[in-house]
């Protein structure tokens, strides 16, 4: 199995669908299923009936997985998507941004 290339906590851009264009933050990685979860991107909308826990009922709003492949790592310089390249700096493997070069905490 290949390291993850995306993961928990990265800023990443959608780059396909109804949310393209858009930023997030990875809130949870499914590497089995090859999806991520990003927060505020690709909300799905839940009606709930009014029950005895919920009285009020209502509409619950949550991000839904989406296709690791719909996103990339946001490039920490100018926030463009880039493709994420492992190098090692100072005996460390590390996660380089292959725009900037510029190494992506994480």
């Amino acid at each position: 199995m290949a390291a993850a290339k995306i993961k928990k906590g990265d800023q990443v851009v959608v780059l396909s669908g109804k949310d393209k264009g858009r930023t997030g933050t990875v809130a949870k990685v499914l590497p089995k299923e090859g999806k991520v979860v990003v927060d505020g991107v690709n909300v799905a909308a839940r009606h709930r009936k009014p029950t005895q826990t919920n009285p009020q009922g209502g509409i619950d709003r949550s991000p839904a997985p989406m296709a690791i492949s719909k996103v990339a790592v946001a490039d920490p310089k100018d926030g463009k998507p880039t493709r994420v390249r492992f190098e090692e700096r100072d005996g460390k493997k590390v996660r380089v941004a292959v725009k900037s070069g510029e190494t992506i905490d994480g």
